[in-house]
């Protein structure tokens, strides 16, 4: 890169040892600058110099982090942990890495877009080879008005009908509790160490944070327990809402939550991503998203509670017909023993 010196890769490994006091600006830089003259980095110097930035990483100077994603931008294998840190900055100092960076895929700018907004989004759109659908995810933001509004009544009676809340595990209530000790699993293994309140269903940011980060990682299981935790619905609904074929369902989930339309569309494209494959059908799920009353996803989202609450009632509760049948097995086993004596 031009305008850097040239540093060899023992000189990169030696700046490890430069740990004068107050010096974290001029480390920050020469750690960056010493790895980008590298020709092809080794794995082990990619994961030095995250070790060695990224704990200077809240001590440096706004003009370092912009210099130092200037300088990765152009930086063919750039450490991917800096480069989603830098990435997270504010669009005066990540404009760089938004535009060029390899070290972004295709999901770090859907969950930017999400995180971010505008701002991020127009950065991205300057990409070349921008993959399509967040080309158009952007081009829908930036043009929010091509779509048109409707009277709250009128959208009421657009919203689409209630679906039929799940029906319960033909299993009867075993597999029920069954799911449910499966999603307290979950719920442990997802809980932070410090987590010392719970979720608010209709909180939206915790409620997004936390669907946000278990639908980026794939495991469906670990989205339909967030999704339950949200709703306060059991995991059995919560899973056979993101089975159905289309995202009706997650996407009246989501308006309840009262999520914006670039965060709504950042879970259901990671749930759902066959559903996005041109830009209609991206244009499609906005529309719907705006089209439905939130009033009218939570209504939908009560009479799924209702029903779990039902289904807990329901299992609960004894079962007459056996009872009978057993009382009456007894009656018969008691007079045959009468006759026999």
């Amino acid at each position: 890169m031009s305008g850097v010196p040239s540093v060899s890769s023992s000189d990169f490994r030696q700046i490890a040892i430069r740990t004068e006091a107050g010096k974290a600006e001029r480390l920050f830089r020469a750690c960056v600058s010493a790895f980008c003259s590298l020709t092809r980095p080794s794995r082990r110097e990619i994961a030095q110099l995250e070790e060695l930035t990224l704990p200077l990483f809240d001590e440096v100077s706004v003009e370092s982090r912009r210099y130092v994603a200037a300088a990765l931008s152009e930086c063919e294998y750039a450490p991917s942990a800096l480069v989603r840190r830098l990435a997270e900055e504010p669009v005066e100092i990540a404009a760089p890495l938004l535009t060029r960076s390899n070290a972004l895929r295709d999901i770090d700018l859907i969950a930017l877009i999400g995180r971010h907004g505008l701002p991020h989004a127009r950065a991205i759109a300057r990409r070349k080879a921008l993959n399509p659908t967040i080309a158009d995810l952007i081009r829908a933001l930036e043009r929010p008005t091509l779509v048109r509004t409707r009277p709250p009544e009128t959208v009421t009676k657009l919203a689409p009908k209630p679906a039929p809340a799940a029906k319960a595990d033909v299993a009867g209530p075993a597999a029920g509790e069954a799911a449910e000790n499966a999603r307290l699993r979950l719920r442990s293994m997802m809980r932070p160490a410090d987590d010392s309140a719970d979720v608010n269903a209709f909180l939206g940011q915790p409620a997004y944070a936390r669907l946000r980060e278990t639908a980026l990682t794939g495991n469906a299981a670990f989205f339909q327990t967030a999704l339950a935790d949200a709703l306060e619905i059991d995991f059995a609904t919560a899973r056979s809402m993101t089975e159905q074929s289309s995202y009706t369902a997650l996407l009246a989930a989501l308006r309840a939550l009262d999520l914006s339309e670039d965060r709504a569309f950042l879970i259901a494209v990671a749930v759902y991503p066959g559903e996005f494959p041109h830009p209609q059908a991206i244009r499609q799920f906005l529309d719907r998203c705006r089209l439905l009353h939130r009033e009218a996803a939570i209504d939908k989202v009560r009479a799924w509670k209702d029903e779990t609450s039902s289904r807990a009632i329901r299992g609960k509760a004894p079962d007459r017909t056996g009872i009978e049948r057993r009382d009456a097995s007894n009656s018969d086993e008691a007079v045959s023993s009468l006759k026999a004596s």
